[in-house]
Formats: C-alpha cells, structure tokens, sequence
C-alpha cells in the first residue's frame, strides 16, 4: 500500500484529500503546518508528498527545499496544489523540485491523476535500476568506484556530473554541485530538470546506490561500512533510501542477488 502525506492547512480540505485518497487504497497521513509536515514525511518516508504552498509556520516553497536538500526525502514525488496559479509561483515551484502543480480549485479526479502519473514515472525509474544493474557487472572489487554507467555523458552537464562522481561518496547537496559548476542551485535545477528529467539529488542518490549496489555483491563488508563508503553519515539514512528505491533492505537485496 503507497503511502501519501497530505500537507494543507485548512482541515475542511486536508480531510477531503485524506479521505478522497484513502477511498482508492492508499495509505494516507495528514499535517496542518510545514514544520509538521517536514517531521513526518522525514520519520514516516511516503511514497509521496502533496503540499499547499500557503502553510502557516514554515510555507509549501520551505518545506520543498528542506526535502530536497535531506538525502533522506530528497527523491520522494512532491505536488503542490495551491490557489496560486500565476507562472510565476509555478516557475518557482519547479525550479525547487516539484513534480507537479495543481491549481484549486480542483477535482479529487485531478489529483489522483497527477498522483498516479508521479507514482507510474517512479515505478519506471526503479525498473531502471534494475537493467542497470543486470545490464552491467563489474569482475573485480578494485574497480568498484565506479560499477555502473549511471551518470550519463551529457555535454551541457559534463562539469556537474563530473563533480558528483568525484565527491558522492562525501556530504553533499545541490547547493555544494551549484557552487562547484558556478550556476545558482535554482538555474542549474531548472537545467538539470530539462536536461534529464530528473534533480541533481537524484542523480547523487543514483550513483550513490550503484556503487552500493556493487559493494553488496561482490564484498563482505557489513552494512555500516558500505552506507559511510558510499556518502552517508548515518546508516539510517542508507537503509531507509536504500529501502525507498529498492523495495527491500541492504541486507536482503544482498541475498537474494548473491543466491
């Protein structure tokens, strides 16, 4: 069962949407304020995110920059459904990282749409780790830095990808590739978006979980080792964004593909 947050301050349409969404056989949470709604999407990890954007205590464009900048939620689908509909707000939206924007009013036949769609798109991406990983094998451990040909050779992005492939296996976010590449954490979301259809956080994960992938196989190493290894400060993180793309645990995966 896929796991929603609904993030809206007024209760009168945070129920309709929790309610509307459980009816189709999801499981649903709600939160009344960004702060709120941050601790629970970083504790409970949904599968996906719909966010008003006028929230009291921390509002919708906060609450997508601190998701996108935790490894942790970093990759989670995020929709904003919000009465602001000039381009302007919606440009903004999508230069932080959404993956959608719904204008209210709207139907509850809209909204399962766009969730579906984001949902579907996600799938998607996860089979794509999965002929990666059966597509390329690496023979030896020593070349384990880089085990699959994640990172794709684009010409407008080749100083950005060239950056996290040297510096994943550290701590670093958008703002730190932004910095390295000299473009503004917004532009360089908007190109990488249009570029690949995906985040900079994305591709960071992506690789992170490659070199991962590879560790789990072809090493002994424990758990603990791999996730600090691999850029993650805390082995929590690791197994829960590990678990978010791969349906499983380190350890699991481990057995199955090793059997």
């Amino acid at each position: 069962m896929k796991k929603i947050l609904v993030i809206e301050a007024q209760a009168d349409t945070r129920n309709l949407f929790l309610e509307g969404i459980k009816a189709e056989g999801f499981h649903t949470i709600g939160a009344e304020n960004g702060r709120i709604g941050i601790e629970v999407a970083q504790q409970e990890l949904p599968d996906l995110i719909i966010s008003e954007i006028a929230l009291p205590k921390l509002d919708g464009y906060g609450v997508l920059i601190r998701l996108r900048q935790n490894p942790v939620t970093a990759i989670i689908p995020f929709i904003c459904v919000t009465v602001e509909g000039k381009r302007i707000e919606y440009r903004k939206a999508m230069e932080l990282g959404a993956n959608d924007y719904i204008t209210k009013p709207c139907t509850l036949e809209e909204l399962l749409k766009a969730i579906a769609t984001q949902l579907e798109k996600q799938r998607l991406l996860t089979q794509w780790y999965a002929k990666q990983y059966n597509s390329v094998r690496e023979p030896t451990v020593t070349s384990w830095a880089n085990p699959e040909p994640i990172l794709p050779s684009d010409p407008h992005l080749c100083e950005v990808f060239r950056f996290i492939e040297a510096n994943y296996h550290r701590q670093i976010a958008l703002g730190d590739v932004a910095q390295a590449v000299g473009y503004s954490p917004a532009y360089l979301t908007n190109l990488m978006r249009r570029q690949t259809g995906q985040t900079v956080q994305r591709w960071i994960i992506q690789r992170r979980m490659a070199a991962a992938r590879y560790l789990l196989l072809e090493t002994d190493q424990v758990v603990t080792q791999i996730a600090a290894k691999v850029g993650y400060q805390h082995q929590v993180h690791f197994f829960r964004q590990f678990r978010q793309l791969h349906g499983t645990t380190p350890q699991a995966w481990r057995r199955t593909h090793r059997s």
